[in-house]
Order: C-alpha cells, then sequence, then structure tokens
C-alpha cells in the first residue's frame, strides 16, 4: 500500500461528490479487457485487488482509487519482420518494387491483424484524493501514465479542473541553495546522498548516488555554476524522498517507526481494515510532510490560468 512516487495536482474549483455518486461513475469507467483493436485500456478496479470489490475507500476525507491499465505487446520487431516477408512475397510475385505509400500500408494491415495476438500486460496505478485540500497524488514514475490517470478521472467525472502543483520558489532555486548553504536548511530537513546537478551550458548532467553533499567536490560544482535539479531529503525522520525540479517526489521511504506503527494495528487478517489503516496513516505523514515542503519553498504559486480542464 504504501506509495512509492507522486506526481502531485492542485485541484481548482471542485464541488464535492458524494462517495456513493463517485463509486457509481468508477464503476461506469471499470476495468475490462481492451477489445482486438484496441492497442491499450485504462478502468478502474478495486485498490484491495482479489481482496475487496469496492472501487473506493474513502476515510476522513481521504480517498484511493485504483487504475488497471492494459496494453498490448506488439514488439515493432515482429511486426517489422512480417511486413518484410509480405513485401518481399508481393514484389517477388509482381515483380516490381512496392511504394511507400504501400508498404505503410502493408505495415498497418500487419498490425492490426497481429494485434488481438498480442499479450497483454497489466499495470495498476493508485490514486489518492485528498478532499480536504483539494489535492489530487498519483503512484507513479512516470509522469505520462499519471497523465493518463487524469484524463480517465476526467473522463469518469466529465469534468475536471486541476493543474501540476506549483511553488512560489522553484525547486531547482531552493535545492541549490540548500546544497551550497548549511544555514539556509530548515531545522527539520536532512540531506540524503543523491544528487543530480545541471550545467547551464552543453556539459550534461552529473549524477551521484552515495556522496557525501557536504563534500568539497559537490561545492567546487556548485561554484561552477551547476544547479540541482534532484536532491535527496529526509523530513523529521519520518520520510525520505528524492525531490525533482518539477515538485515531483520519487523514491519515497518511509521511516521503520512508521511502519512499525502501522504493523501494530490490528487487523485480525481482514486484507481491508489492513488497506485501509496503511493508507490512513500513509496519507496523515504525507499530508504533513508536503505541507511543510511547499512552505520551504516559500508556498504556493498563484493559478491564474488552469492547465488541465475538460
Amino acid at each position: 500500500m504504501w506509495f512509492k512516487h507522486l506526481h502531485l495536482y492542485r485541484l481548482h474549483e471542485s464541488a464535492a461528490i458524494p462517495a456513493a455518486d463517485l463509486e457509481t461513475a468508477l464503476a461506469e469507467q471499470a476495468a475490462r479487457l481492451p477489445g482486438s483493436s484496441e492497442a491499450r485500456r485504462l478502468g478502474w478496479c478495486p485498490p484491495a485487488g482479489r481482496a475487496g470489490t469496492a472501487l473506493l475507500h474513502e476515510l476522513q476525507g481521504q480517498r484511493l482509487m485504483t487504475v488497471l491499465r492494459q496494453e498490448r505487446l506488439l514488439p515493432a520487431g515482429v511486426v517489422r519482420e512480417e511486413v518484410e516477408e509480405r513485401g518481399a512475397d508481393i514484389e517477388a510475385r509482381e515483380g516490381r518494387k512496392l511504394r511507400r505509400k504501400e508498404k505503410q500500408e502493408l505495415k498497418e494491415q500487419v498490425y492490426e491483424e497481429l494485434l488481438p495476438r498480442a499479450f497483454i500486460r497489466s499495470q495498476k496505478v493508485d490514486l489518492w484524493w485528498d478532499t480536504r485540500r483539494n489535492l489530487i497524488a498519483i503512484n507513479s514514475s512516470s509522469r505520462t501514465r499519471a497523465e493518463e490517470v487524469l484524463d480517465l478521472l476526467r473522463e469518469t467525472l466529465g469534468s475536471l479542473k486541476v493543474t501540476p502543483l506549483a511553488t512560489q520558489t522553484l525547486p531547482m532555486r531552493a535545492m541549490t541553495q540548500w546544497l551550497a548553504e548549511e544555514d539556509s536548511r530548515p531545522a527539520s530537513m536532512q540531506l540524503g546522498d543523491q544528487v543530480e546537478l545541471k550545467a547551464k551550458g552543453d556539459d550534461g548532467v552529473l549524477r551521484a548516488r552515495q556522496v557525501d553533499l557536504d563534500s568539497d567536490e559537490i561545492q567546487q560544482l556548485l561554484a561552477a555554476g551547476r544547479q540541482a535539479s534532484r536532491l535527496a531529503l529526509e523530513i523529521e525522520g519520518r520520510l525520505s524522498f528524492v525531490l525533482h525540479d518539477d515538485l515531483t517526489l520519487k523514491s519515497l521511504r518511509f521511516s521503520d517507526a512508521l511502519i512499525d506503527e502501522a504493523n501494530e494495528t490490528e487487523d485480525d487478517g481482514d486484507a481491508i481494515v489492513r488497506l485501509e489503516a496503511d493508507f490512513m496513516l500513509m496519507t496523515q505523514t504525507l499530508a504533513d510532510e508536503i505541507e511543510q515542503l511547499i512552505g520551504w519553498l516559500d508556498g504556493e504559486a498563484s493559478t491564474a490560468s488552469l492547465q488541465g480542464s475538460a
């Protein structure tokens, strides 16, 4: 249940939709196998997997939903080989070279014929909706996957106005300052051991792991004009993560004390009770630390224009 990555979004002009109405809407977009002509399909599935049937879990204003992404795997190499073989047969039979347009049409034909026989790969992506703070967070390492989930939620609700969470101070500027000036670091923050430094020119990107971020080598790189685009941080010994320059949180790790606290919850072997207990403890921690992070970045940026709407 514990999230590993978070893409954060601010929800705007949100009318509260009752949980019962939301679950009905989710059911209308429930997951099903892709049709024979569909390369991929997204739909809602129970967050508890086989242990439950509910598409929505809501506790104290915190909502948990899960998307099942199913994609047919049709390697480009398989299509290319079949196209080449069929094309060679046609050219030998007709004694001529296929035109470019004919080859493209043949490729499309082969793709359509092979797609229904392709294997299906499934991936689940969790969505956390904090109705108290109008915050949506998606547990995915990929921004593209997160946007796909938002598109499905938009389709499910009929409209959805969201923008990626943004702060007054750009994360890159703040991370660079925290690295360069120890006195600028908030009292509850500790640096981790990972960093990504970008150069202003064409000198590329430098990535370092398991390093002392206060070392002379790092300070020299900063003095030369490099800026931090990723930085490993730990907050109050409760949560560690890698902060990215787009405010994405990756490689989330919750403290052993927090995990132990979760494990102490009595669930009597009930998977739903365990899921919901872990979810509540996790979201309480994440909500507090996200608010703290926003404060470190001088508050949330103004959202004069909405980027996500329907």
